[in-house]
């Protein structure tokens, strides 16, 4: 699944929409090509909906990859090793290429936690890009005549940013303070599962680094 697909046509206005618009006075009305423009930037909107409706929806449906479900902590085993693919299924049994680990009750319980701690940090971030999305398409939904004029001066970019740094940067900043929870969790499930620690590859500078990346990376904006 493509979370950003829009049709190929709406992409120039995308990317235009990301350039800052001056205040304008009245729009004039709306011609027959704002009025399609209008009823495009509507379409894309409820496809990015939609689609991260669906992303939200397998998250819970679908058996979590260990492996490759959060880009956190260092990758495989600290060896170079490929691990073998690792799975937690919605039921909370864990899969080794396919085949169940024998678990007991308390080891379920824990994969169930583990499991739903990162589903929620990977709603967190659908959240986000959704609100990102939204955003740029309300900017491009402001009248042709606002959109070349942005275009041309660029004087929105540095506005549109500023928006979109104070409504995104908390909410990932959020993601890297429930890090803590995550790695409780993990290491829960480490020391009473021994096949899951070689997965178990977040570690407490990670926490660290992911708010100092964060704030470095918005810094630049």
């Amino acid at each position: 699944m493509n979370p950003t697909r829009i049709r190929t046509a709406m992409l120039p206005l995308l990317l235009a929409g990301l350039l800052p618009l001056p205040a304008q006075s009245a729009e004039p009305a709306k011609g027959p090509i704002q009025r399609e423009l209008s009823a495009e930037l509507a379409q894309a909107r409820r496809e990015v909906r939609a689609e991260l409706a669906t992303a939200r929806a397998e998250l819970e449906t679908e058996n979590l990859d260990v492996g490759n479900s959060l880009r956190l902590g260092k990758a495989g085993n600290g060896a170079g090793e490929e691990l073998p693919k690792a799975e937690i299924t919605p039921r909370g049994d864990f899969l080794i290429e396919g085949k169940a680990v024998a678990i007991d009750a308390g080891q379920r319980e824990q994969l169930l936690a583990y499991r739903g701690h990162v589903i929620d940090i990977a709603k967190a971030g659908i959240d986000i890009g959704e609100r990102s999305a939204l955003l740029a398409l309300d900017t491009v939904d402001r009248g042709l005549f606002s959109l070349i004029v942005g275009a041309l001066t660029g004087s929105l970019e540095h506005k549109l940013e500023k928006t979109i740094k104070a409504t995104v940067e908390p909410g990932v900043l959020q993601i890297c303070r429930s890090l803590p929870s995550l790695l409780d969790s993990q290491q829960r499930l480490a020391a009473s599962l021994p096949q899951f620690r070689p997965y178990a590859t977040l570690d407490a500078d990670d926490m660290e680094d992911c708010e100092n990346e964060v704030r470095h990376e918005f810094a630049r904006r």
